[in-house]
C-alpha cells in the first residue's frame, strides 16, 4: 500500500513515525511519501516533501504575514498526492492545514485517516462538519474525544495515547543520574528542565522568562532542552552570553533526571507529565491582556495544557501569555523543588492521568485499523 503522511511540527513528526513503524511491520509493502521531519524520513528512507520546521507558523497575524508560502505549501501538498496516488491519506494533528487537504483527497476518492484529533472541543468547534464530510476515520488519542465526536454524529475511534508508547519505550533505556551527567558533562547539582518549545516564536517568548526564573535558584542548574530543526544560533541569541547547556536529542532523560521543568505549553507537557518531572507550564506569546481575554473567549473548558485536559482537574498550573511573568513563574517552581504538598498533589495527578491513558500500544492499534479498512 502507499500512504501521504502530513505532519506539521516536531510532535506530529515523532508520532507519525512511530505510526509508520507500525504500518511496515502490519504491511510489508508500505511505500511512504510524507510532509514532515526527520524522524520520519528515517522510516521512509526518503526526505520530506517539504520540513515541518519551514511550516511551522503560529497565531493569526503570523499565519497572515506568511499565507502566500503556506498557500504555495498545499499545493505543493495538492499535487503530490494527485500525482502519486496514495491507497490512503494519513493527516497528523494540524487542522488548518490538513483539513484542507482532506477535502482535496476525499474528492479524488482517497480515504482520509486522521490520527491525533485536532482540538476542536476547545477551539473551531465548527471544524467538525469538515471532518464528517471528509475524513473517513478519525482515531483519538484522548478518551474523552470519542464521546465528544458521538455527540455530533460521527464515530471516532480512541486508540491510546503515542506519547504514553513513546515515553515507556525510552524510559527502558535511560541512564541513571551519574552516567546522564557524566555523558553531557554536566555538574552534579539537582536540574531545572526548560523545555521551552519547538518553535521559533516559542523560544523567543518563552524560554527568556524561563532562565531568569531558573537563575534565582542558583543551587540548582538550568538546562536547555534543545528543539530538533532550531538552529543553534537562536539560543546563542536568547541567551546573550548566559553559561547555560543546551541539550540535543535528549529531551526526555533531560526532563525525567529533572527536579522540575519549566514547559512551553503543548504535547511537552504530558511527556513531562509521564516522565515525573513536576512542571510549571508557561506560554508567553505576545504577553497581551487583550490577547489572552479574545482566546480565552474563543476557548472552551477550565483549561488548557494536557495533564489538565484529561484529568479535568488542575494538576499543573497553566500560565497563558500576561499571565506569564517571572514572577508568577518562580510562585509556582518554588513550590515543587522541595518536598511539599503541592510536589506531592501533582505526582498523585500524573498517576491518575496514567491510568486514565491506558494502553502503550497506540500506534499498533491504529496501523492495524488503518490496513484494515483497505482491504
Amino acid at each position: 500500500m502507499k500512504y501521504f503522511l502530513i505532519a506539521g511540527e516536531a510532535s506530529g513528526d515523532l508520532h507519525a513515525s512511530h505510526l509508520m513503524a507500525s504500518l511496515k511491520e502490519q504491511d510489508q509493502q508500505a511505500e511512504f511519501r510524507f510532509l514532515g521531519g526527520d524522524l520520519m524520513a528515517a522510516q521512509a528512507a526518503c526526505p520530506p516533501i517539504i520540513h515541518y520546521r519551514d511550516m511551522a507558523y503560529m497565531g493569526i497575524m503570523d499565519v497572515i504575514k506568511h499565507l502566500g508560502k503556506i498557500l504555495g505549501f498545499l499545493g505543493t501538498a495538492r499535487r503530490a498526492i494527485e500525482e502519486w496516488q496514495p491507497s490512503a491519506v494519513i493527516l497528523v494533528d494540524y487542522p488548518s492545514f490538513n483539513l484542507k487537504v482532506a477535502k482535496f483527497a476525499h474528492n479524488l476518492g482517497i480515504p482520509v485517516h486522521y490520527f491525533i484529533s485536532p482540538k476542536v472541543w476547545v477551539w473551531k468547534e465548527w471544524r467538525v462538519k469538515d471532518i464528517r464530510r471528509y475524513v473517513d476515520h478519525m482515531y483519538c488519542i484522548l478518551p474523552f474525544e470519542p464521546d465528544w465526536y458521538q455527540e455530533r454524529g460521527y464515530k471516532a475511534t480512541y486508540v491510546g495515547n503515542p506519547t504514553v508508547q513513546e515515553v515507556a519505550q525510552a524510559k527502558a533505556d535511560f541512564p541513571d543520574f551519574a552516567h546522564f551527567i557524566e555523558k553531557y558533562n554536566l555538574p552534579e547539582d539537582p536540574i531545572i528542565a526548560l523545555v521551552p518549545g519547538s518553535r521559533v516564536r516559542e523560544i523567543r517568548d518563552n524560554l527568556p522568562l524561563m532562565l531568569e526564573a531558573a537563575a534565582r535558584h542558583p543551587e540548582f542548574q538550568a538546562v536547555i532542552a534543545g528543539a530538533p530543526g532550531i538552529n543553534d544560533d537562536l539560543y546563542r541569541e536568547v541567551l546573550g552570553g548566559k553559561a547555560v547547556p543546551v541539550l540535543r536529542d535528549a529531551t526526555y532523560q533531560l526532563v525525567y533526571h529533572a527536579r522540575a521543568a519549566l514547559v512551553t505549553s503543548g504535547t511537552a507537557t504530558l511527556e513531562t507529565a509521564l516522565l515525573g518531572a513536576p512542571q510549571v507550564a508557561c506560554y508567553r506569546f505576545n504577553g497581551s491582556k487583550w490577547s489572552y481575554k479574545f482566546y480565552r473567549r474563543l476557548l472552551k473548558g477550565k483549561y488548557v495544557t494536557l495533564p489538565n485536559l484529561i484529568t479535568d482537574k488542575p494538576v499543573i498550573p497553566e500560565l497563558l501569555m500576561h499571565l506569564c511573568t517571572v514572577d508568577s513563574i518562580d510562585e509556582h517552581l518554588v513550590q515543587l523543588l522541595g518536598d511539599t504538598p503541592e510536589r506531592a498533589a501533582m505526582l498523585d495527578g500524573y498517576r491518575v492521568l496514567a491510568d486514565t491513558l491506558g494502553t502503550d500500544i497506540c500506534t499498533a492499534i491504529a496501523a492495524h485499523n488503518i490496513v484494515d479498512s483497505l482491504h
